[in-house]
């Protein structure tokens, strides 16, 4: 089985709104990560939830997610991934990182991102576009252990370079390095999507 842990804790300060909650084409951003994964070979849904919970509790009970309340969210993305590494289902073989404000992102890179895991059984998948890593980032089960003692002040990407050889990298479309975090941002791709 394959998990998707979304993260959806933070405060969206550079925003100065919750950012998840902003409409792209009629559907919040969250909603359109929930779709993609929805549509894809994921077969679990964790979203950690934080600041914004109850307003994004309301959105999500709607698809088929387990919805799960982070209390340290201000302790930062870390601290939002362990919370839905601890709630992964027993069956599950791996597991990717994603964030809730990447409303572009395709079921179709999810399922290639899989299907290398599944060819090559490597420790972790990223998504790479012009030399960039992106996400969602796949981890395999066996690095639960290790997340789960990364310290306060140590970040997932720390995971990542201790297996720097064990990542695979996977040509990806620029979207997976799409992220949204400022109203300047949201406003051009609105106008984008507009023309």
């Amino acid at each position: 089985m394959i998990s998707a842990i979304v993260l959806a804790a933070g405060k969206s300060e550079r925003m100065g709104k919750n950012k998840l909650l902003l409409e792209i084409n009629g559907e919040t951003m969250i909603e359109h990560v929930i779709k993609a994964l929805q549509e894809s070979k994921v077969e679990e849904i964790i979203a950690v939830v934080g600041f914004y919970a109850e307003e994004l509790t309301k959105i999500l009970k709607k698809y088929n997610v387990k919805v799960v309340f982070n209390k340290d969210y201000e302790k930062g993305m870390t601290s939002s991934f362990k919370k839905g590494v601890e709630n992964l289902s027993r069956e599950c073989e791996a597991f990717f990182l994603v964030l809730g404000d990447q409303p572009f992102i395709k079921k179709e890179i999810i399922n290639k991102l899989i299907e290398r895991y599944r060819e090559r059984r490597a420790l972790i998948v990223s998504p790479i576009y012009k030399g960039k890593k992106g996400h969602p980032v796949l981890f395999d089960k066996k690095l639960k252990k290790e997340i789960l003692s990364l310290k306060e002040e140590e970040v997932v990407r720390d995971i990542i370079h201790r297996h720097v050889d064990d990542v695979l990298l996977v040509e990806a479309p620029m979207n997976v390095i799409m992220d949204i975090d400022t109203k300047e941002d949201y406003e051009r791709i609105v106008k984008k999507l507009k023309k």
